[in-house]
């Protein structure tokens, strides 16, 4: 397999690999490969104790290409109980391909009165891998999934409405380096639109141009899953929804614009 990660770091760049490419065009990331990449880039700044990442916004300006790019992030508001970042992703010629805002929330009181935990549902290993011909089939070899990222749905299969799948990076996001589960979730967050598809895939596009991340608490270990649902709206737009898990409960949600349109 091409790649030994979904990018390569060259020198203060990133090389994105195949392995990062999407299913809309040959040349073209998925949305989870750049949403990771910033946010290993957002956990490497500086923080007061006490501050998580409560929510992340990436706007898709354009499609991310292969290739090298210069990914950056920096702290724009400081502060010991809100903390403002912000990141970007630019082609070599200095084109920003995509640009992130993350807010980071000190932790709640633990004198605070907190709701009772979701549970999660059934896990990975009571779920079933997912394989070409149920309701999508990968149109290049390689792509982030499933070479990148292994899915296991417990409801539902690509392309037939409401799901539920867990996502496990099968290489490194950066080469040479363990993900962290924020980077796990990063590269997740953004199937939810492709595992609950209302519409036909030879027959439709629904790209989003965005996608916003809200963490109630710090995901942890390797498995990430996604309930989600899309809906769209007569003479409206689509929206994917799905709520975080991970195998101790619910971690969050994910919001997704989508821009719907005939193939």
């Amino acid at each position: 397999m091409p790649g030994e990660a979904v990018f390569i770091p060259q020198e203060e760049a990133f090389v994105a690999t195949e392995l990062a490419r999407g299913p809309w065009d040959p040349g073209a990331q998925h949305g989870g490969a750049p949403a990771a990449l910033l946010m290993r880039a957002f956990e490497r700044l500086p923080a007061a104790e006490g501050l998580q990442i409560a929510r992340v916004t990436y706007e898709l300006l354009r499609p991310v290409p292969l290739g090298r790019l210069e990914a950056d992030a920096d702290v724009i508001r400081g502060g010991r109980r809100v903390q403002l970042l912000e990141g970007s992703i630019r082609t070599p010629d200095g084109i920003e391909v995509v640009r992130a805002r993350a807010l980071q929330v000190q932790r709640a009181d633990p004198s605070a009165p907190t709701t009772a935990a979701v549970p999660p549902p059934p896990g990975p290993d009571q779920g079933r891998e997912h394989e070409g011909g149920e309701g999508f089939n990968p149109p290049y070899r390689p792509m982030f999934a499933p070479d990148a990222i292994e899915i296991r749905f417990v409801d539902g299969v690509f392309g037939r409405g409401p799901s539920m799948a867990w996502f496990r990076l099968r290489v490194p996001l950066v080469a040479g380096e363990e993900p962290s589960p924020l980077e796990r979730l990063g590269a997740a967050g953004d199937f939810g639109n492709g595992i609950s598809a209302e519409l036909s895939w030879d027959e439709f596009a629904f790209i989003n141009p965005d996608l916003t991340l809200y963490l109630e608490r710090p995901p942890e270990g390797e498995w990430i899953g996604l309930q989600a649902r899309t809906t769209i709206a007569e003479r409206g737009v689509g929206l994917a929804e799905s709520v975080i898990f991970d195998l101790g409960g619910r971690v969050g949600r994910a919001v997704q614009a989508l821009l719907v349109m005939p193939r």
